[in-house]
């Protein structure tokens, strides 16, 4: 399938608001060895290309640094993580019997080889990712998902804030029956996390506010509990038995409110700071019950396995917020940046 020689993509050059959002040509890239070339039907956008964005993700031992998500970001960078589309080209090595079939691209990095390896890199930060209309990717990261009922807005909505979530959720051993309370449960990540506890037969209990209440309780979650009032309290109100497992993407002071709250052996698992990354709590809270407090960045190649077969199932369904073209890419994330939106916003190059 022929291609031209130059496609049109957003970049950064720097770190900076939306005014660095630089629409632009450039070539198509070529796939090396090992290698697909995707044409990018839809992309969907997340916090991470804001933070990325802003250099807001601190280093080691320096907390305020400009960063992007693992260490500086090399420039300039087409920004997107979250990629559907169609398969036009494979290099070297590569299967030709993906040209033509849908895909979604996992967009992590990872550390090793197997089934449970670490991301340690995230395509439109460490590579460059899917503001474009082509993109390549590793072979092994492509996963076909012609058959799926899902669009590809909806596929594009799934490998990151979906591959998060189901991280958490694996991570935090979630098991059939069990209560589970949802922070920031109307964000992408929040979203994703109700719809996939509901479909693992979890008691879902959400926190959010506002407008945003009737739609998280559209996604499946049991009680939705108003942040705008005590949380604590009204967790304690809907769960007097406790919390197996907290699925936490705010942090902040809720990680001090929220562990007494955990049942014997429970799990509070974090995957985000919306609320503040400088938490206290009293340890004994912890030790005394067999609490588990559990970091979880993204997915292994296992869970974005588990991810695809339910895409292909059509277990969940991404809800989508809004669409936009690609040359509007500033907009776009100043959509984001508001937080006024229920699901994913997506963009179509």
């Amino acid at each position: 399938m022929s291609t031209s020689k130059t496609m049109r993509a957003v970049r950064i050059v720097k770190h900076g608001g939306p005014e660095v959002l630089e629409p632009t040509e450039v070539p198509v890239p070529t796939p090396r060895a090992g290698e697909v070339l995707v044409r990018v039907s839809s992309v969907a956008l997340n916090n991470t290309d804001l933070w990325t964005r802003e250099g807001a993700y601190g280093r080691p031992g320096d907390p305020k640094a400009l960063s992007g998500w693992r260490g500086p970001v090399g420039f300039p960078r087409i920004q997107g993580a979250d990629v559907a589309g169609r398969v036009v080209a494979v290099g070297a090595d590569a299967d030709g019997g993906l040209v033509g079939r849908r895909v979604v691209v996992d967009p992590a990095a990872y550390d090793a080889e197997g089934p449970d390896a670490n991301p340690v890199g995230l395509m439109g930060s460490e590579r460059d990712g899917g503001y474009a209309e082509y993109v390549t990717a590793p072979v092994e990261r492509v996963h076909d998902v012609t058959e799926s009922p899902l669009t590809d807005d909806q596929l594009a909505a799934l490998p990151t804030a979906y591959g998060t979530a189901l991280g958490m959720v694996e991570r935090g051993r979630l098991r059939e029956g069990e209560t589970v309370l949802v922070s920031g449960a109307s964000g992408g990540v929040g979203l994703a996390l109700v719809q996939i506890a509901r479909a693992r037969g979890a008691r879902v209990l959400a926190v959010s506010s506002g407008s945003k209440i009737d739609s998280v309780r559209e996604a499946g979650a049991h009680r939705v509990v108003d942040r705008a009032r005590d949380v604590a309290g009204q967790i304690r109100a809907a769960a007097p038995e406790g919390i197996d497992v907290a699925l936490d993407v705010v942090a902040g002071d809720l990680v001090s409110e929220g562990l007494p709250l955990l049942r014997e052996g429970g799990r509070w698992v974090i995957a985000g700071a919306l609320g503040g990354y400088d938490v206290a709590f009293d340890v004994r809270r912890l030790y005394l019950h067999n609490a588990q407090v559990i970091g979880s960045a993204m997915h292994t190649p296992a869970h974005f396995g588990l991810l695809m077969d339910l895409a292909r199932q059509g277990g969940i369904r991404p809800v989508i917020a809004a669409t936009f073209p690609l040359d509007q890419a500033a907009r776009a994330q100043e959509a984001l940046a508001r937080r006024e939106h229920v699901g994913k916003i997506v963009m179509h190059p």
